[in-house]
Parts: structure tokens; C-alpha cells; sequence
């Protein structure tokens, strides 16, 4: 079977082959075996250092934006309800994934049950493709915001912003669970050993003794027809947007204008660049080791929960005054 890896957020890992060895007859696993950084077995416990603090800075920069917004009424719009689903997202997506990493890299706990290498999976994949969609929620609030300021309250109304957020959620389930069904639906007479520190779907597909094409074209879809129109998606709106700062009678509103999508920007160059970036890696670096790319994939799966609340905390000036008040009134 071939595939491309592309967007590693929604799953489509690097390619590895096993060697010959590590192949064993059976049907139907009851577990896998997660390898964790394969090669680097010796160096797993420094490994888990930056992974932790990453996975730390992450929840709790996380939980530091939901408990801002909910305790400050003047965040109480929709440009920070979305916000706090970003940031739900990222708890989720880091949460499925590094925990068990942990376990591996501290413990050799390497045994995973086959229904939870489902479940991980699941998860990891509907609150990555979550998190696709609000963006281009969050999108759609800076262009009405911009674009017709004095509507911006009555098109962009909490019944509707929730609306928004239910809609995503039920698109990242509908579209996440192929993932699994494909995946239970295979027999594996192959070998059990994952050289991932996680289910990644790719990985388990190989696995399998089957035709899996058709789980290579489900990636294809999702990656062309579903992220792809969320760039799109976000393209124009920020086409428009940029026409109608242009239109602004003077450059200090111009720039204080783009100044309120700077941190949405921000967020969005963190999900989707270095997705491109490590696609580049993969087409014209040749002879790069497997322990390389396994390393670079799984930062870049912690990449956006550890910098989304940095970004918004740094850049949103709401947000960074609500949490100065916050500690200087726990100190005093």
C-alpha cells in the first residue's frame, strides 16, 4: 500500500518498514506493541524531558485561557468562545497521545489493548480535524468583525456560536470514525509491533494482511476535501479582510485593525506549516533515519497545544491584563 504522509495532525505518519524478523503468524491481535522511539530505546527517559514540559506547558497554558475567559465578563464574546474550544481541542489531542508516551518512555509500559489503540486513535483524529474547523470558525469571526463591525453582535450570537461549536464536534466524530471502523474491520497476520510511541493510523494500517487502499483514498478525501477547503475557506476570508483594511482612511487603523488577527494567524501558521514542512522532509531529504521522523512528527503533534495559549496570552492584550490582574491580586 502507498501513502503520502501530509498532515501529520490528522494521522498520516511516516512510512517504516519492519524488518523480517519482527513478523510472526497470528490473526487479529488482543494488543500492539509500541515501540516509542525506535533506535533511541536507551535514551527514552531523556527523550520524555522535553515531551513532558511540553505536554505541561500545554495544559497548563490550556486550562489558564478557559479559566481567564470564564471569570473575566468582558471575554464573554465569540472571538474568545472560540477560543476556549481551541483550547479544549488541544488538551484532548495532546491528552490522548502523551500520557501513554510517558508510560513508555518511564515504564516500558509498551502493551496497549487493541480497543484502546482504537480509542486513541479516535479521539486523536475527531478533535484534530475539531480543530481545523475552528479555526475557520474563528476566521469567519474576524471577518465580521472587520468587515461589518455593526452586525458583528447580531450575526455572531451565542446560540449561533454554539451552533458552530456542536457543528464542528459532530464533523470531526462523523469524519474521524473511518479511521477506526476501517482499521477494525482488517485481519493482521503480519506482526503487533507499532514503531510509533502512539496508534497512529498509518502504522496500524501496515499492520494489516489486506488490501488497505481504500484507507489510503479515505486520507486522500479527508485531506483534500475537508482541510483543504478549510484553507480555502480561511483564504478568502482573510482576502476580504485585508481589502476592507486597505479601505481604511489611516495607517494607525490599519494597523491596529490587523492587529486583532495577528494571534489567529499566529495559531494558524503553528497547525498547518510544519505540516508542509515535514511533507517537504520526507519528498527530497533522503536517508533521513526513522527515529528522526518520528521525533519531528510527535513535536509537531504537541507543537500547536503548547503555542496556542502562548500566542493568544502574548498577543491578546484582554487576555494578558486579565491574568496580570489575576497574579498580582493573588499576591497581594
Amino acid at each position: 500500500m502507498l501513502e503520502t504522509p501530509f498532515c501529520f495532525r490528522v494521522g498520516h505518519l511516516l512510512p517504516y518498514s519492519m524488518s523480517g524478523s519482527n513478523t510472526t503468524d497470528f490473526t487479529n491481535p488482543s494488543t500492539f506493541i509500541l515501540l516509542g522511539v525506535p533506535g533511541l530505546e536507551a535514551a527514552h527517559v531523556w527523550i520524555s524531558i522535553p515531551f513532558c514540559t511540553m505536554y505541561i506547558t500545554a495544559i497548563l497554558g490550556n486550562f489558564t485561557i478557559l479559566f481567564t475567559v470564564k471569570t473575566e465578563p468582558s471575554l464573554h464574546v465569540p472571538m474568545y468562545y472560540f477560543l476556549c474550544m481551541l483550547a479544549i481541542t488541544d488538551l484532548v489531542v495532546s491528552t490522548s497521545i502523551v500520557p501513554k508516551m510517558l508510560a513508555i518512555f518511564w515504564f516500558n509500559s509498551r502493551e496497549i489493548n487493541f480497543s484502546a489503540c482504537l480509542t486513541q486513535m479516535y479521539f486523536f483524529h475527531c478533535f484534530s480535524l475539531m480543530e481545523s474547523g475552528i479555526f475557520v470558525a474563528m476566521a469567519v469571526d474576524r471577518y465580521v468583525a472587520i468587515c461589518d463591525p455593526m452586525r458583528h453582535s447580531t450575526i455572531l450570537t451565542n446560540p449561533l456560536v454554539a451552533k458552530i461549536g456542536l457543528a464542528m464536534m459532530l464533523r470531526g466524530g462523523m469524519l474521524a470514525l473511518p479511521y477506526s471502523l476501517l482499521v477494525m474491520q482488517w485481519p493482521y497476520c503480519r506482526t503487533n509491533i507499532i514503531p510509533q510511541p502512539y496508534c497512529a493510523h498509518i502504522a496500524v494500517v501496515k499492520l494489516a494482511c489486506a488490501d488497505t487502499r481504500v484507507s489510503s483514498y479515505y486520507g486522500l478525501f479527508v485531506l483534500f476535501c475537508v482541510l483543504g477547503l478549510d484553507v480555502i475557506f480561511i483564504a478568502l476570508s482573510y482576502t476580504q479582510i485585508l481589502r476592507a483594511i486597505f479601505r481604511l482612511p489611516t495607517k494607525d487603523a490599519r494597523i491596529k485593525t490587523f492587529g486583532t488577527c495577528i494571534s489567529h494567524l499566529c495559531a494558524i501558521l503553528a497547525f498547518y506549516i510544519p505540516s508542509l514542512f515535514f511533507s517537504l522532509i520526507y519528498r527530497f531529504v533522503q536517508n533521513v533515519p526513522l527515529h528522526f521522523h518520528v521525533l519531528i512528527a510527535n513535536v509537531y503533534l504537541l507543537m500547536p497545544s503548547v503555542l496556542n495559549p502562548i500566542i493568544y496570552g502574548v498577543r491578546t492584550k484582554k487576555i494578558r491584563d486579565r491574568m496580570l490582574r489575576l497574579f498580582t491580586h493573588k499576591r497581594t
